[in-house]
């Protein structure tokens, strides 16, 4: 049995749900597309070929062993996109809960099925219907769990609004003895700079006491100042509207001190190199085009 153990975004990590590129299927067509971002490349005939996401996937398979961590992969789907594993499921405590995701991505978590078959089905929760969620709108940090939602009436009029305050509710009764802290996403479904598909788009602790932010991906100015308080101005990594655009904010941490970077992140890498962060780069441009980077493709299931 997996003894799912999930606390934070940061410590010591031991086993993983990492996504796969293999078999990812055509090009879409544009009305398929989930996200702006990828509408552009697929508009502009930029949109990432398998064998180049292939490449990347393997390079951070590649650091999660150099690190000793467990790595699960999905079972293949053909023709299908199976890359980010974090948005079909997340793990808070022991508690393995799946996202009420867009129809269409059903068979991508029971791709997953072998590693759900070793977790005690007790702590296998699916939430209500009317709740919908994704993983990379949830963050556990300790004592709290940070959600990205969208309540704004026109809710259902956004393909990128994925997490609603039904979510949130049923999130806090789940976890009665945590902080359940919601932030108002900016959403747009044409524009990609002025889109924070996930929280992970614009936020993420990092170490013990850091975060990577980005203002403008909240709607509200006084949740962006919660943040700003919570973790201290001096402690915050502020990233532009172009690093939000090329996922700045979506590194993944192996553990306190090493963290998963994309090569191109110059800025960040060296802010947090001299923080004293171990910086593991890796090449994940082509897998960006699809607004999700390294956060976005891996699914934690145990943390020391």
């Amino acid at each position: 049995m997996l003894q799912l153990n999930i606390k934070n975004e940061t410590s010591r990590l031991r086993a993983v749900i990492l996504g796969t590129a293999q078999s990812n299927g055509n090009v879409p067509k544009v009305e398929d597309c989930y996200d702006p971002k990828s509408v552009e490349h697929v508009l502009a005939g930029t949109y990432p070929k398998e064998e180049d996401m292939l490449l990347e996937m393997e390079a951070v398979a590649k650091v999660l062993n150099k690190y000793d961590v467990k790595v699960f992969r999905p079972d293949i789907i053909k023709n299908y996109n199976q890359i980010f594993s974090r948005d079909i499921a997340f793990v808070i405590d022991d508690i393995f809960i799946e996202a009420n995701i867009l129809p269409d991505r059903e068979r991508e978590y029971k791709a997953i099925d072998k590693v759900i078959s070793q977790i005690n089905p007790d702590k296998v929760i699916v939430l209500p219907e009317e709740c919908h969620v994704e993983g990379g709108d949830v963050m556990p940090w300790n004592d709290y769990i940070f959600i990205g939602t969208y309540s704004g009436n026109d809710y259902a009029d956004y393909i990128t609004a994925r997490t609603n305050i039904d979510a949130v509710i049923a999130i806090q009764e789940l976890f009665p003895h945590k902080i359940v802290k919601s932030f108002e996403l900016r959403k747009s479904n044409t524009n990609a700079k002025e889109n924070a598909l996930h929280l992970d788009c614009c936020f993420q602790p990092i170490g013990k006491d850091k975060a990577i932010l980005h203002k403008n991906g909240f709607l509200v100015e006084k949740e962006y100042e919660w943040l700003v308080n919570f973790f201290g101005k001096e402690n915050i990594f502020e990233i532009t509207k172009e690093e939000m655009y090329s996922m700045n904010s979506n590194v993944f941490s192996i553990s306190e001190e090493v963290i998963i970077s994309e090569k191109n992140f110059t800025r960040l890498n060296t802010w947090l190199r001299s923080n004293g962060f171990t910086v593991e780069e890796v090449p994940y441009a082509e897998i960006a085009k699809q607004e999700g980077l390294l956060r976005c493709s891996t699914l934690p299931l145990i943390r020391d």
